[in-house]
């Protein structure tokens, strides 16, 4: 049960140890971009590939679903982003129970957004955990957990691969022993919870009257969705790479001085690298300023 990318590696490693997988559930596809064209998810694709049988049903909390989902007579069932709460009934089914990879240190970072959350709030280490899962949001018992450190480079989308990579081992390494009754988990901790609420659009505007280093990690955690941008006048302009300039600025939050867009900050200052243009495709700061002029001492955004 999985939708998008980092459940990809997950299925494809259970195909690759010969495990027999009854059905692939995901949600249904969904219209995105410009033209709303009907996109399948990524672990519908993969399903499609290995001729899977494929479902996706919008609710599991109907008794056609469940009945649907009791007479597959499984053994366990995996979850990765899947993206639909599962009832008692959808838990309760399966004869070992249901198993989650999810892409914290639980009780750190419960819910949507893990893997973002981490970055954007500084986080020094991450990683997976295996757990078995109950009603709760993440609160279920935990059968494995394997960390990586998060340097201060690390993006969204080189976390989602390096992630997807260590949960599909961390569930290889479980799966036997937890099948044949030899492993069992361990409740989590009472300290250290955390939610990582699902993410929201207004997130990508870009704040000058906060530090730099949080920029930074902002433009690292939310790109590709809902990306950073700052507006000058009419033009939305997104950054979809900078790095810190260290030192004091006597120009006050959100103001350009120098030719390489460097932008003061409550700290510090932002320099874009790769910026991007609405409608029109990324390229580096030199690039962008080739057709693109800003005013000296411009001031991007007022600070607040």
């Amino acid at each position: 049960m999985g939708t998008p990318e980092f459940a990809v590696e997950i299925l494809n490693s259970l195909l690759k140890a010969h495990y027999s997988i009854v059905a692939v559930y995901t949600q249904p596809p969904r219209p995105l971009g410009r033209g709303y064209k009907v996109i399948p998810s990524p672990v519908q694709r993969c399903a499609e590939e290995h001729h899977l049988p494929i479902f996706f049903p919008e609710t599991l909390n109907t008794e056609k679903a469940q009945k649907q989902w009791q007479d597959l007579n499984l053994d366990v069932a995996i979850v990765a982003a899947y993206g639909l709460i599962l009832p008692k009934a959808i838990l309760d089914a399966p004869h070992k129970g249901a198993l989650n990879v999810h892409a914290s240190l639980l009780p750190r970072w419960r819910g949507a957004a893990p893997i973002q959350r981490a970055i954007l709030e500084g986080d020094q280490e991450t990683g997976v955990t295996i757990m078995k899962m109950d009603e709760g949001l993440d609160t279920g018992d935990i059968l494995l957990m394997k960390k990586i450190a998060l340097g201060k480079k690390m993006t969204t989308l080189l976390l989602l691969k390096k992630l997807s990579k260590l949960g599909a081992k961390a569930l290889l390494e479980v799966l036997p022993s937890y099948l044949e009754g030899k492993l069992h988990p361990v409740p989590q901790p009472k300290e250290g919870i955390t939610y990582a609420k699902k993410l929201e659009k207004k997130e990508g505007v870009l704040n000058w009257a906060l530090p730099a280093s949080f920029l930074n990690r902002q433009i690292r955690a939310l790109n590709p969705w809902p990306g950073t941008w700052f507006d000058v006048g009419k033009d939305r302009i997104k950054i979809l790479q900078a790095v810190v300039i260290p030192g004091s600025f006597s120009q006050p939050p959100g103001t350009i001085i120098d030719k390489h867009i460097t932008i003061v900050c409550k700290e510090d200052a932002l320099r874009p690298t790769l910026v991007q243009k609405i409608g029109k495709a990324p390229m580096t700061t030199d690039e962008f300023l080739r057709g693109y002029k800003f005013p000296s001492n411009q001031l991007f955004y007022d600070a607040v």
